[in-house]
């Protein structure tokens, strides 16, 4: 499944004169999406046609939401859906999303399924930590193939080895002859890829695009994920009802060798920047969201159709150990996993903790707890827009937007209504949802390009362990202090030790400039 992360029309590569410094310059305080008249836009008709002004100010929101109007900053600015700009990511959304669906038609498939042949509900849990379990083991060397191979190859191998998995599968189940010890080996097998296969598009998503647009991009995944989860589910009920358990796993395979099957032609906007002579190194100057969009809209020459230039290996050893050795080196990604991981263990269980709450001291039943549940799904696609506006976000955001989760949280604990709960727990949903584009586009973006796989294959196993770890202690929390002390405990948790972080962090900083700020006065003097 493509990473959260997902007949366009092209865009002809213009050649051009070099650009005189100012001409340079301008390209990167201004944006030439916004300067170019638009002959579908009547504010904008160079022939002076002019519209009302009701009208105009309609067309510039439209406009702006969907990233072409004036947004005060070169590449977009902070349009949230900037990152559609991109022809292959316009394709690779498109993947996403019919990946995503297949992945919740297999996934609920499956639970109906493992309850037929087996009749527990223990066995269903046990299914999916039998697929989720590799990540835990094998997380770090799923990065380290990912740094080693070629990106596309790689995630094009990989969805096409989970393909033939679930045709496997709907074969067995079509043919009666799956059992429970075949169905935990195929999700095993599953599960192995994946460690693989999720940091390899993860990062082929955000290479279809500049680095200050991944955010945008990886909020676009996550909405393409919510609305492939809920199609997934609904057609989940559909296929099995009218065609079989099989039927699910046959789409689900489809609509691996889909994904595949577009992969060839996604074009990284490096590559494309590099075809037009424009420099890809991250440290170069910025280039405007048109000119990089241009260039990967551009048509390909025809030597470069045939055969795309593999990089060489900037290391000569790729090890699972060297991303660990890495990451712990690297204070701001071990400040991320701590915040974050704080979050997992005592908050965001909201399914969990909030559905104790509302059936428990709020004496309310389970249709209110339906409408919490669709007021936090409201809150988490209001976060991904608000989320993907964001450019260079930081860990100290991310801190910042834990601990206000954390206090929110807190209150929401001590909710005596139902009422005042659903008030706070909007906000708590949309914190959640930016915090986490947040600190995925930091995860993604901070290593340098030969680390990333390592990295993300370290947070995968880390991210496994609490995900496995989270739910035992927050009910045993439960079990102690009820869902209000635990709420209002965990709360105050994320909130106490991100801010000692915080403080700690400045403390450090002051520490070290004083030496310097002495010398300094000592050489006025």
């Amino acid at each position: 499944m493509p990473s959260p992360v997902h007949a366009p029309g092209r865009i002809p590569a213009q050649a051009t004169a070099p650009e005189s410094a100012t001409a340079a310059d301008s390209a990167v305080t201004a944006d030439p999406v916004a300067d170019t008249a638009d002959p579908a836009d009547p504010a904008g008709d160079p022939r002076g046609g002019k519209a009302p002004s009701a009208v105009r100010r309609y067309t510039a929101n439209l406009k702006y939401l969907f990233g072409r109007g004036r947004t005060g900053g070169s590449g977009g600015g902070h349009a949230p859906w900037r990152s559609l700009r991109y022809r292959s990511m316009r394709w690779w959304s498109v993947a996403n999303l019919v990946s995503n669906a297949g992945t919740w038609m297999q996934l609920t498939a499956q639970n109906l399924l493992v309850l037929q042949l087996t009749g527990s509900a223990a066995a269903t849990g046990l299914s999916l930590s039998v697929q989720a379990g590799p990540g835990l083991l094998m997380g770090l060397f799923g990065g380290a193939v990912v740094d080693r191979w070629p990106r596309k190859v790689t995630a094009a191998v990989s969805q096409s080895m989970l393909g033939l998995v679930a045709f496997a599968t709907a074969f067995l189940v079509a043919t009666d002859q799956l059992n429970y010890g075949i169905l935990m080996a195929l999700s095993a097998v599953t599960g192995i890829i994946a460690t693989v296969d999720g940091p390899a598009t993860s990062l082929l998503g955000n290479d279809l695009v500049r680095k200050e647009d991944v955010p945008s991009a990886i909020a676009v995944g996550s909405l393409v994920h919510s609305v492939g989860r809920l199609g997934g589910t609904a057609l989940a009920g559909v296929a099995v009802g009218v065609l079989g358990t099989g039927a699910a796993y046959a789409a689900n395979g489809l609509s691996f060798l889909f994904v595949a099957a577009v992969i060839p032609f996604l074009r990284p906007v490096s590559q494309a920047l590099r075809s037009r002579g424009e420099a890809s190194d991250d440290r170069r100057a910025p280039v405007s969201l048109e000119k990089a969009a241009k260039a990967e809209n551009a048509p390909k020459p025809a030597a470069e159709s045939v055969a795309e230039p593999v990089e060489a290996d900037p290391e000569p050893a790729m090890t699972a150990r060297e991303g660990v050795a890495f990451f712990m080196r690297r204070p701001r990604l071990v400040a991320l996993a701590v915040i974050t991981g704080l979050s997992a263990i005592f908050g965001r269980n909201y399914q969990l903790t909030l559905a104790v709450l509302v059936t428990g001291p709020l004496s309310a039943g389970a249709g209110a707890f339906g409408t919490v549940s669709s007021v936090l799904a409201a809150g988490g696609i209001v976060g991904a827009i608000l989320a993907a506006r964001l450019r260079k976000p930081s860990v100290k955001l991310v801190g910042a937007l834990a601990a206000a989760g954390g206090l929110l949280q807190a209150v929401a604990g001590l909710s005596p209504s139902l009422i005042l709960l659903l008030v706070l727990v909007l906000p708590m949903s949309v914190v959640e949802s930016v915090s986490d584009t947040a600190g995925t586009t930091v995860l993604q973006t901070d290593p340098p390009a030969n680390m990333r796989g390592r990295v993300l294959g370290v947070w995968r196993s880390l991210s496994t362990g609490w995900g496995l770890v989270a739910p035992p202690l927050l009910g045993l929390l439960m079990e102690w202090a009820g869902a209000r002390g635990a709420l209002v405990a965990g709360g105050l948790i994320i909130a106490a030790v991100t801010g000692l972080g915080a403080v700690l962090h400045v403390r450090k900083g002051t520490i070290r400039t004083a030496p310097a700020t002495a010398a300094a006065y000592r050489t006025a003097a």
